[in-house]
Parts: structure tokens; C-alpha cells; sequence
């Protein structure tokens, strides 16, 4: 399915699994600014919305709940994901609700969250900057699970290289990093070709740049 069929399956299982406050908040709180990062952003990455929860509730340090605009979620890692708008509400912020703010941001840090904020702005005019930045944080788990597989420590390392880099590596950059001869390199990215750990992104007689494979972009 396309975006627009998986987008509505997302959003109808999380709309029947709520009720109360929870409900409404979705409803009423997921809105252009979450859609237009979902397509713009999320979906171009990964093709599907798993371990990904809209409006998701956390409990305040005030004892009282609070929304985050995404909640990724798995074994080991939990990120929030914020999509900021640049509207009157925000040019007029109090001084108290500022630093409410910075509050409820730290105490997610403490709280063991990783916090991704970006503005709506940056989601409608720099996509690919956005995507670039959720695949590194992203990455930092996938580069954990990685020491998992059965892959060669040069293949992982590898493999952490455009984990890091979210965009397409050279061979030339994996000779640099690894101070390997291209030979080599040559040899390592075939592999890695051939265990659908990276995809050609460029050539196609011969090869020019790598991306990562769905495999690793969307581990199961």
C-alpha cells in the first residue's frame, strides 16, 4: 500500500485502541503539522508506521499527563519525536510557559527519553535534512544490533559508516575511514551487496555510491 492507505490504517488502530482525554487528544492534537512529517519525513524512510505511536501519554513531573507528537518505541530505546510550529501562540509565550517547556524536555531526558524537536518549517522546506537526522538517531540502536549479526567487523563497521553518515557513501570515503585499499572496499561493498545490507544508489555498470538496504533500515 501507499502512503495515504497505511496513513489511514495508522491512525484508525490508534483512534479504536483509545477513549477519554487520550482519544480527544488525538483527534484534536494530530494535525497538519504531524501529517506533513509523517509523509514528508517518516514514511520516505522506513515505508511503514510500526513501534510508531501518535499523541502518545507520558506522566508529568507535575503528576498530571502530558502528549508528545511521537513516541518511537522499542526494546532498549525510546525516542520523541516534536514537531514545533512558529505561530502567534509561540511568538507570544510567557516567560513561565517557556520555561515550563525546557521542563518537560529535560525531565523526558532524565526519564530515559532521546528528544527530537523540529520546526515546522524545517519538515515543509528541508525534508531530507529531517529524515537524515531520524535515521542517525535511529541508527545509533541499529548500530548496537549490528554486533548481533554475523557480519565481519569490517562489514560493520562498514555499515556504521552510512548508518552515521544517512545518505549514500562512497567507496572512496569507506577507503578513507578504513584505510583500506580499494580492492578491498571493493570486494566489502560486494559483499554487503550481495547480503542486501546496502543497495547500489548510483551506476549502475559500475557502481558510484551505496545506501542501506531495507534489511537494515527496517530490521524486523
Amino acid at each position: 500500500m501507499g502512503f495515504e492507505e497505511e496513513y489511514q490504517t495508522f491512525m484508525n488502530a490508534h483512534l479504536q485502541k483509545r477513549n477519554g482525554e487520550r482519544l480527544r487528544r488525538l483527534q484534536e492534537g494530530h494535525n497538519e503539522a504531524e501529517r506533513m512529517f509523517l509523509r514528508q519525513v517518516w514514511w520516505p524512510l522506513f515505508y511503514h508506521f510500526r513501534y510508531l505511536h501518535p499523541e502518545y501519554e507520558v506522566n508529568d513531573f507535575k503528576d498530571g499527563k502530558r502528549y508528545l507528537d511521537f513516541a518511537y518505541i522499542r526494546p532498549a530505546i525510546r525516542i520523541c519525536l516534536e514537531i514545533d510550529g512558529y505561530g502567534p501562540h509561540m511568538r507570544n509565550i510567557s516567560r513561565w510557559q517557556f520555561a515550563d517547556n525546557l521542563e518537560r524536555q529535560n525531565q523526558l531526558v532524565i526519564d530515559g527519553w532521546t528528544v527530537i524537536r523540529f520546526s515546522y518549517d524545517q519538515v515543509k522546506e528541508q525534508p531530507r535534512r529531517c529524515q537524515q537526522i531520524v535515521q542517525q538517531v535511529i541508527g545509533r540502536w541499529l548500530g548496537d544490533e549490528l554486533d548481533q549479526t554475523s557480519l565481519s567487523l569490517v562489514e560493520k563497521e562498514v555499515l556504521r559508516l552510512a548508518i552515521r553518515k544517512g545518505e549514500a557513501i562512497f567507496p572512496i570515503e569507506v577507503e578513507d575511514y578504513l584505510n583500506l585499499s580499494d580492492k578491498t572496499v571493493k570486494k566489502v561493498l560486494s559483499q554487503l551487496v550481495d547480503k542486501k545490507k546496502l543497495i547500489p544508489a548510483s551506476g549502475t555498470m559500475r557502481i558510484r555510491s551505496y545506501r542501506l538496504g531495507e534489511e537494515v533500515k527496517n530490521p524486523v
